[in-house]
This record gives C-alpha cells, structure tokens and sequence, in this order.
C-alpha cells in the first residue's frame, strides 16, 4: 500500500472512527492491495474508490455491521453467495457484510477477487437496468393531491426520475395512511420549488 495513494480524508476518517476501526483499516489494505490501481476518495463521508472517476467499493459502517459496498454488484456474479441488497428498494448496488475483522481476513482473496470483477464490469460498460419510475406505485395519498392541486402533478413529472422515485418511495414507506398523508403534506412546497426529497 502505497502512501501517494492514501487520501488524507481517508486518513482523518479512520483516526475518528470509534466503531468499527480495525474492520475499516482492514478493508482499505485489501482494497489498495489488490493491484488494480484504484483511486481512494472520500464520499458521502465515508472512503470510496473509484476507477477512472467511476464509483467502484465503498466502505461504510452500520450499528450491527460494516460493509464493502459495490456501486454495481447487482451485474457481479456472486459466486461465493455472499453478495446482500440493503433493502428490496435498492436496485444497483451490493454489500458484504462483515461483524469482526477475522471475517475480512478469512476471505481476502474472495474479496479482491470480487473488486476485480467490479473494475471489469466497469470497463466493459455494463449498466444495471433500472425500474421505470413509471413501474412505482403513486400512494393514495398522493393521487388525492394531484387531483386538488394541478400544479403539484406537473411539478412532480418535472422532477428528474431519480427524485420522484425518491418521493414515491418515502411516501409508500408508512403503514398507516394518516401518516403517508402527512409526509406528502409536508413536502408539497418542495415539490412545487422542483427540488428533490434532500434539497436544500
């Protein structure tokens, strides 16, 4: 692992890592020394690691578990079996999870195996193929004010597909209806402003 490939974001993310720490710098060695020039960046506060700009591996920690997480593992073949989607929602990428670091190290080269196949899928162009926004059910509640205020269903349609499955989604989450309801009351005027469920 060479230092000129280090990033010093990385750096001061690990010396303030309280959880999951070892596990962290484990996974780094390993992703660095697989011999496939990997870029380590810093993204959404955790280290990534690209190829040409394009997003490869994450590293990220949850309260039960951290995790490499493959931009595009939906198209890997998982030949171990080991590959999770997080939830049934998201589409492209895949995690392996891991709760100590004797479970990294027991499978290093099954992991640096799985980075290489990651960078090919990458350089051969494959991309995952994403559901329709169109195949994503509008909630009820917010069919209702579609038909109460015109305007919100033409803003909705001029969000970009990333955004408004973002919404549908958060706004089917709730079981009960009172409280999809508020959820899309809540994010009416955002809607109308053309900004995504995150926007500032």
């Amino acid at each position: 692992m060479t230092n000129n490939r280090l990033n010093p974001k990385v750096d001061e993310f690990l010396s303030k890592a309280d959880k999951w720490k070892e596990e962290y710098e484990t996974l780094r060695k390993i992703v660095l020394d697989c011999g496939c020039e990997l870029t380590e960046e810093f993204k959404w506060m955790h280290p990534c690691y690209t190829f040409e700009n394009k997003n490869i591996v994450l590293i990220h920690g949850f309260k039960d578990y951290c995790a490499l997480l493959f931009h595009k593992g939906a198209l890997l073949k998982d030949a171990n079996k080991i590959l999770i989607q997080q939830t049934e929602n998201v589409q492209a990428a895949r995690q392996i999870r891991f709760t100590n670091v004797q479970e990294i190290t027991e499978i290093e080269t099954v992991l640096k195996a799985y980075i290489l196949e990651a960078i090919q899928v990458e350089k051969a162009g494959l991309e995952v193929n994403f559901k329709n926004t169109t195949e994503y059910i509008v909630p009820e509640e917010l069919q209702v004010k579609f038909d109460e205020i015109l305007d919100l269903k033409t803003a909705f349609e001029a969000l970009t597909p990333g955004r408004q499955r973002a919404y549908l989604l958060y706004f089917s989450q709730p079981k009960q209806s009172k409280t999809r309801t508020s959820r899309v009351e809540k994010y009416i005027g955002q809607i109308l402003s053309g900004k995504g469920l995150n926007d500032q």
